[in-house]
């Protein structure tokens, strides 16, 4: 028996330190400088959960799919582990750990005197209970198959074949140990125990509530450094101390994210000193960048545009290499984002481990402002594989979008719009719609109505396998474009890509998995699996009062975090 990961994670570390002081500003430590304010001040009202958004998509851990749910399920619950703002696997409910010398049974032992925020226990019959609750058909997890369908039987489980795998792959020998099999021996599957969807929940809260138990968790329910304290939907939500914690108490008496779903109002109270933090409206970041409440930097996330390989004209290569190299993203990022993106042809974005600084875009090169000349080349080699004399015979092709009311967003697609009729003279129509119905609509699979529609991806832990199989392999719900499980032409080489993403899942070395990871997703951008366009980065404003709040690359904040963050008599700050 080993005692942890931590051998297997000492070059990940490594490499996360290389770019530590460009994607993960340290968390500001209180100085000397910034003397704590009274505890009647220490009330935090931010926008981290509800800038942009009019409402948490879904507040069960379970169901989890975005950042603004996330944020907010992070706050009330735990898990096993989680991350620290360096991307570092960290104990949270677990004391310790080891795993079997074949990497297919982790013992997890946990704290003592574990409870939940209602002050019952919290044993590892809960863990057990809510990872075989989330695996189980009827909940309807959206992740549950890329983060937990590595226990054993987790498939069997999802389907409905079985109606429990307690006891047989999670055994709870006692109160306070848990034991989890994995059907193969994945390096980082400590990374897929720190995501919401292997958190636990309280039992006797669901069968009391059933469907609407997350509307009651200022009852209980949760294990985390705060509790709910009220939840009005479309309007706020506060949550204070959990007095059962047991890590150190949060030094904020009270946090309240309000929801906005237009930036600019965000902004506005931002200025009336209504909010400690905000959003940058992509009209005032000029003028922000000067002051000196600016914060600015890069985190884990790529936006792209992606193809349905099922609908034509998208099961062609050379067409979808066509549509990708007829775009200047170097000038949608400046004319447009005024710097507020990175233009980037990568999946993995700058700062994950296996990035490749020396990627090729699909013509071969680095270049990130368009090859008109290899694009209606491509596209005239396209249409003659298609049996297609001219573009005319190209199937209507409608880009579905969604904007949330961001006027660059539209001025983007118009973008792309214009540089495909003027490089290829293709006619591509724009649908905006809300980002709930793109977002349930791309996850159908096989009955994915959208042919051609942007999406974004915010890394879930620091590793490439979550840019790479959890997105494009066979089966997961992310491969909405259909990567491999089409009728193209090439989709014998997708699957076999797909093969060798699943076997540099299981390799146990770092190196040779991340040279691995590197060449599957030179082969992803070269077919156009996706069309990254931009990697974000957060821009926003910070009211000097605050301290402590770390800037994390997945821009979620680590439960440990929050015994640093508190109010100082710096001003101004929230009246």
């Amino acid at each position: 028996m080993r005692r942890n990961k931590q051998s297997r994670l000492a070059l990940l570390s490594t490499i996360l330190c290389l770019f530590a002081m460009l994607l993960t500003a340290c968390v500001q430590k209180g100085t000397s400088n910034h003397q704590k304010a009274p505890k009647n001040k220490q009330v935090l009202v931010s926008t981290a959960v509800g800038g942009g958004t009019s409402d948490i998509t879904h507040f069960d851990p379970a169901l989890s799919n975005d950042l603004p749910s996330s944020i907010a399920i992070q706050t009330i619950f735990t898990g096993l582990v989680s991350f620290d703002d360096k991307g570092n696997v960290q104990k949270q409910l677990a004391s310790s750990w080891e795993y079997s010398s074949s990497s297919l049974t982790w013992t997890f032992h946990l704290k003592p005197n574990l409870k939940f925020s209602d002050g019952k226990p919290l044993i590892s019959h809960d863990i057990a209970w809510s990872i075989n609750r989330a695996l189980q058909k009827n909940t309807k997890s959206p992740t549950v198959p890329g983060y937990l369908g590595y226990i054993t039987d987790a498939s069997k489980l999802n389907n409905g074949e079985i109606s429990s795998i307690i006891g047989d792959s999670l055994i709870t020998p006692d109160p306070n140990t848990i034991e989890i099999k994995v059907s193969q021996p994945v390096a980082f599957f400590l990374d897929t125990l720190a995501e919401p969807v292997a958190y636990p929940v309280e039992q006797s809260l669901i069968e009391k509530y059933a469907s609407n138990w997350t509307d009651h968790l200022q009852e209980g329910g949760g294990d985390g450094p705060f509790k709910v304290k009220k939840y009005v939907h479309q309007k706020e939500l506060d949550i204070v101390p959990n007095p059962n914690y047991y890590d150190p108490q949060p030094q904020l008496k009270e946090v309240i994210f309000p929801f906005y779903k237009q930036p600019e109002a965000a902004y506005s109270d931002y200025l009336a000193n209504k909010l400690d933090d905000t959003a940058i409206p992509l009209d005032n970041l000029d003028q922000a960048k000067s002051r000196p409440d600016y914060v600015h930097f890069p985190i884990l996330s790529t936006n792209y545009y992606t193809m349905n390989y099922k609908q034509k004209p998208f099961d062609n290569i050379h067409i979808r290499q066509a549509l990708a190299l007829a775009i200047n993203k170097q000038k949608i990022v400046d004319k447009i984002w005024k710097g507020s993106f990175i233009a980037t042809n990568h999946i993995i974005p700058q700062g994950m481990p296996s990035y490749n600084p020396d990627l090729k875009g699909p013509d071969g090169t680095t270049n990130l402002t368009g090859n008109p000349k290899e694009a209606q080349k491509l596209l005239q080699q396209g249409l003659k594989e298609e049996g297609w004399s001219n573009i005319s015979q190209i199937p209507p092709i409608t880009l579905t979008y969604s904007s949330s009311g961001i006027e660059a967003a539209k001025d983007e697609v118009t973008e792309l719009l214009k540089e495909w009729k003027n490089v290829l003279k293709i006619i591509v129509n724009a649908n905006d719609i809300d980002p709930n119905t793109l977002s349930d609509d791309a996850s159908k699979g096989d009955n994915n109505p959208l042919s051609f529609y942007s999406a974004a991806w915010v890394a879930d832990y620091p590793d490439p396998q979550d840019f790479t199989t959890l997105q494009f392999d066979n089966d997961v719900t992310q491969n909405s474009m259909n990567f491999g499980q089409n009728t193209s032409l090439d989709a014998t080489q997708q699957q076999a890509l797909q093969f060798r993403m699943e076997n540099a899942d299981v390799l146990q070395y770092p190196e040779k998995r991340f040279q691995e990871y590197q060449a599957i997703e030179q082969q992803l951008v070269k077919d156009v699996a996706g069309l990254p366009l931009e990697q974000q980065l957060t821009n926003e404003l910070r009211k000097p009062c605050l301290q402590g709040f770390p800037n994390t690359s997945t821009s979620l904040i680590p439960p440990d975090d929050w015994a640093n963050i508190y109010i100082s008599n710096d001003q101004p700050c929230v009246n």
